[in-house]
């Protein structure tokens, strides 16, 4: 081998390594852009009705709520049952009582379906963050094809240069027999 030839593999060896850096640097490049999206998501920013809607909904839907309506409406029940004249304020068909239970029902609903629809709005943000989680892995499986077809190409390309090498020196030593045969 020459200098010119030495040269020429080095020099193609550096291709070689300047297409896997850009590989890299744009797997970089591509990458930092959804992890910055996944590292700070945007800050939720609530109003002070979303954030009542959020507490009345979480105690409305807790047992600690169902026990307490449960003794609440119980103790109701039973004072006005047992009350005597001007302290009874609620008699038997307990019509105050169901006037505040479907008041309570009927503010309710409302607060609790807000609530449901900020989550769902929660659950649309955490399948996005999932689609880039799936997106980072994909470009990831991609970029790693990419290097090894290059490898696989520069691999190929330096065994056929090798096998050529080869048969040229084959060559020379099948012509050098030849003319060592011819002299002796």
């Amino acid at each position: 081998m020459n200098n010119t030839e030495i040269d020429q593999l080095l020099s193609d060896e550096n291709e070689h390594l300047e297409k896997l850096h850009t590989i890299v640097k744009d797997t970089l490049a591509d990458e930092e852009l959804i992890i910055q999206n996944l590292v700070n998501p945007p800050a939720e920013i609530l109003t002070v009705g979303q954030d009542l809607s959020d507490k009345v909904a979480r105690f409305g839907g807790s047992w600690r709520f169902i026990i307490l309506f449960g003794i609440i409406l119980t103790a109701w029940i039973i004072f006005n049952s047992v009350a005597i004249g001007i302290y009874k304020f609620d008699p038997y068909p307990f019509i105050l009582m169901n006037l505040i239970l479907s008041c309570i029902a009927a503010l309710q609903a409302p607060i609790i379906m807000m609530s449901q629809n900020r989550q769902e709005e929660k659950d649309r943000m955490r399948s996005e963050n999932d689609y880039m989680i799936n997106l980072k892995a994909e470009m990831q499986i991609r970029r790693l094809n990419q290097k090894v077809d290059v490898l696989l190409e520069e691999q190929i390309k330096t065994l056929f240069e090798t096998q050529e090498k080869q048969f040229i020196l084959l060559q020379e030593i099948n012509t050098r027999l030849k003319n060592s045969m011819v002299k002796s």
